[in-house]
């Protein structure tokens, strides 16, 4: 049977950067809106996301006051971390803040390109962040252990 992970692999496995799969409850009738979205988070932090304002992702994340993140290691030994809690505030983003976010996830170089380019379509950005209240984790690693 797979493990739980215990408070400090948790913390460590969502600081690594991997695109996080958002999820928030959506208008009735209709299932949670689901989505990748790049994060950031430290160990004993809040999670932080960046997203347009006018996106139905941000609105249903105002109307809900609250969302759920969860990213997983495919490769090698399948592990996964996800993390429910309230908003606790937003901002807009500066073009530091989108940068930081960006270089999280691409190269050198191409990261600074990237926020360049995305300064018209996406320079409103804004920042929610969550402050992680429930956590569910799975890791495999001991099965794998086992079967090797």
């Amino acid at each position: 049977m797979a493990r739980k992970m215990t408070q400090e692999e948790r913390e460590q496995f969502l600081a690594q950067p991997q695109v996080g799969v958002l999820s928030v409850a959506a208008e009735p009738g209709r299932a949670p809106l689901t989505t990748p979205i790049w994060y950031r988070y430290e160990p004993g932090g809040d999670v932080v996301v960046m997203t347009s304002p006018g996106l139905r992702k941000a609105r249903l994340i105002e109307a809900a006051g609250r969302f759920a993140l969860c990213v997983q290691q495919q490769d090698g030994v399948y592990k996964y971390v996800s993390v429910e809690g309230p908003v606790v505030k937003s901002w807009p983003m500066t073009k530091a803040e989108r940068h930081e976010m960006a270089a999280r996830y691409l190269p050198p170089g191409v990261s600074e390109a990237y926020t360049d380019a995305t300064d018209e379509t996406h320079g409103g950005n804004i920042a929610i962040v969550m402050r992680p209240e429930r956590w569910n984790t799975s890791d495999f690693s001991d099965i794998a252990e086992k079967l090797a």
